[in-house]
């Protein structure tokens, strides 16, 4: 209700109580009240929408308190209290880990590190402690509370995001536009006024038709076309599994000319998967997505068995056995197979289900019989099994640097030598790479020291967090749209870089940079970096602030709480609605309910189409609205001492900037429009040239108005009426040659309401109440033909000045700031 182009629709309203014009004061009212409730019921119901995603917080946690085992809310968690964790259980508050056995944790929504992380009492900071809001997925451990509430790391986080939405880019042009309108409607209709008085007109009159100039100058109808522009793209967003928390959100994304997204679990599928395996003998590559065992492993370019490579069998058997992870089968339509445990041991189990090995006949004819479990300094797991005919087999899989040599390994140095130039290979296209050995002994050592000596390699495995199927696909539809993509994550850098090369985002060394360097100064301009890795939540709000205040309008995807801060001070925020947290969903202004990236190319085109219809609406409206002032102003001059009456105005004005007005905002997108770059972030809402073609065709329609009107006068027809009946006619000729799509049968309803608004403006003439309501006259059929001739040309004209615009508009290079 404080948007400037309200207040002066209701000033508007005043004006035309107190003129005694209650039908359109009511009908401006009704317009207010529509925008309004409009807005207030989309954003209530995308808040109750958030609210029903809402079931990823710890709601309980199990505490030790005065001696006994607890269950209480998470809210009620306090510094001191002791908290026991196990698999699955979402950390309440941060601490000290004072126990642990096999603990490990996965942080990747606090930091973005695909891999989760290990703890032990008294580690380092990294280890030793735990953040609210992470997840155990294996193991079991005891952590004394240290922080909670504000305190805490996601309290941190949310003292960062402790700023209102400010006004998006299509909220502060068309309150700058309003401010215009303004001031320059009581400017011009004071000279009207001004100009009356001085030809004699009674005070009175030239009053009553000063006000009507006013109201007919103020396209009234454009807060309800923005309106129902950006509610009809939410309905569209909404069906493509997209819920718009802000309505103004919809059109911003159109603006939108940098999209800086997180990588785990936005560009990457969140899972971690085995691609390539390499052994003594050879290498293979895996085909598939995700924890379902459904792909084949792939030698020399064809599928393999466990029978027709012995050596992949080997390697694979070894990592299933020397594995504590499990893999849960679809529960339910909708669902995928999912891990329990850590990501990467699942991502073996999948590879050996892939190779046809059956873990339950592998753990009975094997039984593990004793092990070292993983930590991080050892950076390796041992176990141990029975071998049926007597002795055990020892398995070891680890970190490469740390298994990869002697004493661990018995193995030929040519061999170590091309299997550490493999991995180090791998590792700079950004995977995760473990080498797995072992060996069988008659009898089990009795030192477990001794256990990890003299194995041998069976191979290495390279496990990546690939690209979602659609992310490419994305990526490559926001490049062709002249956006420029940036990631930015807390991962390692190279598997950020290999990642966005997967995707087409090219890079160069000094397109590349850390959290490290940020903090150190010598990442240089943040608006030259194309992929940050290893960056704080504090960073990625310092990047998407350099990209602002360089003038361009950026969007943020993400989904983990580190998201947060970024998604709040981002021009448009887009959360994950499965997989992100509640935090990044309530920091966002758009969640995208299903995690499909290709709605955001939905998004950017929709938003680019409801700009489209705004600034179509502006042209027709205001174009209208300057040739009815030209024509008041230059009638007189013409021998028409008052070209039209008040209530001639106001009926003009309610049949153009009524119905067929708020038609213009369904309008279809136009069919480049996602191969044409952003409207520059600077530019205004008449920019681009469209204040121009308001001039010109407002020019135009009263030129030819005034020319229809002279006629009319010196052959002795009802002048006054003809221009009545010219004016309207003339501007639902330009309606229509404004359509996105003229020719076809997109967008009915415009048809619909310019067909009804002609014959109510034929009415206005012939009908004898509207004769007696309006002051017209009945006019002959040529004058008829003379309007129709005139409406026919309009049409022409703004179709010529559309066409023109569109190919000065698709040559146009981006601009910000002035600079290309």
């Amino acid at each position: 209700m404080r948007d400037p182009l309200i207040l002066v629709l209701l000033a508007a309203a005043v004006l035309t109580l107190v003129t005694g014009d209650h039908p359109d004061a009511v009908a401006i009212l009704l317009v207010i009240t529509a925008n309004t409730a409009i807005g207030l019921v989309q954003e209530v119901r995308a808040e109750q929408t958030i609210a029903a995603l809402a079931d990823l917080s710890a709601p309980v946690a199990r505490v030790i308190r005065d001696g006994q085992e607890r269950q209480v809310a998470s809210a009620e968690v306090v510094p001191g209290d002791l908290v026991l964790l196990g698999e699955g259980d979402v950390v309440p508050a941060d601490g000290d880990v004072v126990e642990a056995a096999g603990l490990l944790v996965d942080e990747s929504a606090l930091t973005g590190e695909s891999v989760p992380v290990d703890k032990a009492p008294g580690d380092s900071p990294e280890h030793g402690a735990v953040a609210s809001g992470t997840v155990v997925v294996r193991g079991r451990g005891r952590v004394m509370v240290t922080a909670t509430g504000t305190a805490s790391t996601i309290g941190r986080l949310a003292s960062l995001m402790d700023t209102g939405f400010g006004l998006t880019p299509l909220q502060c042009r068309l309150a700058g536009l309003g401010r215009v309108l303004a001031a320059v409607t009581v400017a011009l209709c004071a000279v009207v006024l001004t100009l009356g008085l001085l030809r004699g007109q009674s005070p009175e009159l030239m009053i009553v038709a000063a006000i009507s100039l006013a109201v007919a100058a103020v396209p009234e109808s454009l807060p309800a076309v923005v309106t129902l522009g950006l509610a009809l793209g939410a309905r569209r967003m909404a069906g493509r599994q997209a819920v718009i928390r802000r309505l103004p959100a919809v059109e911003t994304l159109g603006s939108v000319t940098v999209i800086a997204t997180d990588k785990t679990g936005t560009l990457t599928e969140g899972r971690m998967v085995a691609e390539k395996l390499w052994t003594p003998h050879g290498e293979a590559t895996i085909t598939g997505i995700g924890y379902a065992p459904q792909g084949h492993i792939v030698r020399a370019g064809s599928p393999i068995t466990a029978g027709d490579a012995p050596d992949l069998a080997a390697l694979l058997r070894a990592g299933v056995l020397c594995n504590d992870a499990t893999l849960r089968p679809p529960v339910g339509d909708g669902t995928s197979w999912q891990a329990m445990g850590d990501p990467t041991e699942a991502a073996l189990l999948t590879a050996g289900a892939k190779l046809g090995l059956d873990r339950p006949a592998l753990e009975r004819e094997l039984p593990r019989v004793a092990e070292i479990p993983f930590d991080s300094s050892r950076k390796r797991m041992t176990t141990v099994h029975r071998l049926p005919g007597g002795g055990v087999r020892v398995v070891c899989k680890g970190a490469p640097e740390l298994v990869l040599r002697p004493p661990i390994l018995d193995e030929d140095a040519q061999v170590l030598a091309r299997a550490v130039a493999w991995a180090e290979k791998s590792a700079g296209a950004g995977y995760r790479v473990l080498a797995i050995a072992a060996t069988d002994r008659p009898t089990q050592p009795h030192c477990p020291d001794d256990w990890e000596k003299g194995l041998s390699l069976l191979g290495l495995v390279a496990i990546l967090d690939p690209p979602r199927s659609q992310a490419h696909a994305t990526i490559t539809a926001i490049r062709a749209a002249g956006i420029t993509p940036v990631v930015i994550t807390g991962d390692h850098p190279l598997t950020a870089q290999a990642i966005a090369e997967r995707l087409g985002i090219t890079t160069t060394d000094q397109q590349v940079t850390t959290g490290d360097r940020i903090r150190q100064g010598t990442a240089g301009p943040l608006t030259d970096i194309r992929i940050c890795a290893r960056t704080t939540p504090e960073q990625k709000v310092d990047i998407i602030e350099a990209w602002r205040q360089a003038g361009h309008v950026v969007a943020m995807t993400g989904d983990g709480v580190n998201d947060g801060p970024a998604l709040r001070r981002a021009d448009i925020g887009v959360a994950m609605g499965r997989r992100g947290t509640e935090v990044a969903r309530q920091a966002a202004d758009m969640v995208l309910a299903d995690d499909d990236l290709a709605t955001l190319v939905a998004a950017v085109d929709e938003g680019r189409r409801i700009y489209a219809n705004i600034r179509r609406f502006l042209l027709y409206g205001l174009a209208g609205g300057t040739a009815e002032i030209l024509v008041m102003l230059l009638g007189p001059f013409l021998g028409m001492p008052l070209p039209l009456l008040p209530s001639q105005i106001l009926w003009i004005n309610l049949l153009t900037h009524g119905v067929p007005g708020v038609a213009l905002g369904a309008e279809p997108g136009e069919p480049n429009a996602m191969r044409c770059p952003p409207r520059p972030p600077g530019e205004k809402v008449l920019g681009a040239g469209l204040w121009r073609r308001i001039v010109f065709m407002g020019s135009f329609i009263a030129l030819i108005t005034l020319v229809a009107g002279v006629w009319a006068r010196d052959t002795g027809h009802p002048w006054q009426s003809l221009v009545f009946l010219v004016l309207g006619a003339t501007q639902f000729g330009v309606a229509l040659g404004s359509r996105a799509r003229p020719g076809s049968l997109a967008n009915p309803f415009l048809l619909a309401a310019v067909g009804a608004a002609v014959l109510l403006q034929i009415a206005g003439v012939y009908l004898p109440p509207l004769q007696a309501l309006l002051g017209t006259q009945p006019l002959p059929p040529s004058c008829l033909a003379i309007a129709s001739a005139m409406a026919a040309l309009s049409y022409v004209v703004m179709r010529l000045q559309t066409q023109l615009g569109r190919t000065k508009q698709h040559h146009e290079p981006l601009r910000v700031r002035g600079k290309p």
